[in-house]
């Protein structure tokens, strides 16, 4: 019941351009708070990060008026994006963690419909493995290999892992759109990032 009332405003929420709203005035807020207060002392921390980004930038290439004010805002708009992001991700870890709790305990007797539902969406995502199954592999046997191995370990590898082969697999992207950009492009990037050390203030 809760999921279907709030169905309308999570579609609302997910649409960037009102996300993008929700950002300005946040920011907005934040700027029109006083000095001495919280929220004031957010901003002026979060203005001194875009100030120190834009110093940042401005030590790899040239930085103008016009280029220094669209770096502002944009970073700006940025960083409130990826604090009300994580906000949000901790938010919804701690939903997660309270059904989860009130599933394990049955507080106001919610564990059968906690399972019902995750069992509903349990068996959603598990049809389509299902339906490549050949037919001389055994049901058990195809869910041990693939969805619930005996052991009761995931089957995919751990957080460290997949961490890793993340970094590098965006790293290698990144050097490779560096790599062609320095040579095919007019912007020498590899030439930036390399001198970028020797640039920056003492």
């Amino acid at each position: 019941m809760i999921k279907l009332v709030l169905a309308p405003i999570r579609s609302i929420v997910r649409f960037p351009l009102v996300q993008f709203a929700v950002v300005i005035g946040v920011i907005l807020w934040l700027q029109a708070a006083e000095d001495g207060s919280i929220f004031g002392q957010l901003f002026d921390a979060l203005d001194k990060l875009v100030d120190a980004t834009v110093q940042l930038f401005s030590a790899i290439f040239t930085v103008k008026s016009f280029t220094k004010s669209w770096l502002i805002s944009g970073f700006m708009i940025a960083y409130v994006y990826l604090a009300g992001s994580l906000l949000l991700f901790l938010a919804r870890l701690l939903m997660n963690a309270a059904v989860d709790l009130a599933g394990r305990k049955n507080l106001l007797y919610l564990r059968s419909a906690i399972a019902r539902e995750r069992g509903i969406r349990a068996y959603r995502a598990w049809v389509p493995l299902e339906r490549i199954r050949p037919a001389n592999v055994p049901q058990r046997e195809w869910e041990e290999l693939f969805a619930w191995p005996a052991n009761n370990k995931p089957p995919y590898p751990a957080l460290a892992h997949r961490m890793l082969r993340g970094v590098f697999f965006y790293g290698a992207m990144l050097l490779t759109g560096a790599v062609f950009l320095q040579f095919f492009t007019p912007f020498p990037v590899l030439t930036w990032i390399i001198g970028w050390p020797t640039a920056m203030p003492r």
